[in-house]
């Protein structure tokens, strides 16, 4: 319990064998539960789990395994199969505090996240806690992600490495650009325009939080944590940004940036169409939804003016200054509309987001 709150903490791991084990061992005394799920790893991950969560149990004086616990897989707590977290994963016998989770198939860092999710969602936590398996996350910065938590300035809070120079300084330029740019067009999907690195996976979310964000729907691929904002958002969930560094060793990432890019990015655009559907004019109405589609809709007509014009000046050698000077005004039109949007977006979501400094 972490100041009469019960905490769980959801640890998806895929192939980490060498470090997976170190993170539950060093996991905070107050975490009540670990969900550690194994994504259908290839290499020694789930033995190393279970095997850790024994060390840990005896550590903590809980009632420990006996020894067959560890070797057979088929001791399995199922429902009848019948419920969507044991439809997508086994689930082991509780060994200490660490409830180890099996995925039939992989199913990516999201699908993990989700799973976990899922189990947390059953056992009714007040707030749960993801932590990746690599060991980047300090887990002894845990409780400054609960305590907005804990305190009620938001049901969601999530970690923030980009406030750290050496942080920057220490990643590829090729990530950083690619980091920007999804936190740019995750500002603008989700509405939260002061959060920033939204690829961190080091959060926390309320119990209600979680019961209103619809899990089972969340996207499974690198870009869940994206996702999850948008319908945070969607919902009018607070959300607090945590400046916490990260913690690197011989760790390495299996992100494909190019992919995971170009995947994300598209995910966003689908998301932000749909806040602006769901938040706006379903649940509620606000006109920079007209102001968002009006000035897209503007700025890609005079795209594609442009486009036309100066082709035909090309080929044709035609002065078109009319026509150019058109796709100019609607141009500038455009993004004045979409610029309005942005303002008017930014002001209604100011009160939902907290910032948290060292």
């Amino acid at each position: 319990m972490y100041r009469d709150h019960s905490v769980g903490v959801v640890l998806p791991a895929y192939n980490e064998e060498g470090f997976v084990g170190d993170v539950i061992r060093e996991m905070p005394a107050f975490v009540d539960r670990i969900y550690a799920v194994d994504d259908c790893s290839t290499d020694g991950t789930w033995e190393e789990m279970r095997t850790a969560a024994a060390a840990d149990a005896v550590d903590r004086d809980d009632p420990g395994p006996d020894e067959d616990e560890l070797d057979y897989d088929e001791r399995l707590v199922t429902d009848g199969g019948g419920s969507a977290l044991t439809r997508r994963a086994s689930v082991g016998e509780p060994i200490g505090r660490v409830l180890p989770i099996r995925h039939h198939e992989n199913r990516g860092a999201g699908g993990a996240i989700k799973t976990g999710y899922l189990a947390a969602l059953r056992d009714g936590r007040d707030a749960t806690v993801t932590v990746d398996a690599d060991g980047q996350m300090d887990l002894s910065r845990m409780s400054t992600l609960l305590d907005p938590i804990v305190d009620g300035e938001a049901e969601y809070a999530k970690g923030n490495r980009l406030l750290y120079r050496e942080y920057r300084q220490d990643m590829p330029r090729f990530r950083f650009l690619g980091n920007s740019i999804l936190t740019f067009l995750t500002k603008v999907a989700s509405g939260y325009w002061k959060t920033m690195d939204p690829q961190n996976g080091y959060t926390a979310i309320s119990g209600y939080a979680l019961e209103n964000v619809g899990v089972e729907d969340m996207y499974e691929y690198y870009g869940y944590c994206n996702d999850l904002l948008v319908k945070l958002n969607a919902k009018g969930m607070r959300v607090a940004d945590v400046a916490i560094p990260a913690i690197y060793g011989e760790e390495t990432s299996s992100i494909s940036y190019p992919t995971y890019i170009r995947r994300v990015s598209w995910m966003l655009f689908k998301n932000f169409c749909w806040r602006l559907g769901a938040k706006y004019l379903v649940l509620d109405f606000h006109p920079l939804a007209f102001f968002y589609v009006f000035g897209t809709a503007t700025t890609a007509i005079a795209v594609v003016c442009s486009l036309w014009t100066a082709y035909v000046t090309v080929a044709h050698g035609a002065a078109l200054f009319v026509r150019a000077s058109l796709s100019l005004l609607l141009l500038l039109v455009g993004s004045l509309f979409l610029m309005f949007a942005m303002l008017f977006d930014m002001q209604v979501n100011e009160s939902k987001e907290v910032q948290i400094r060292e």
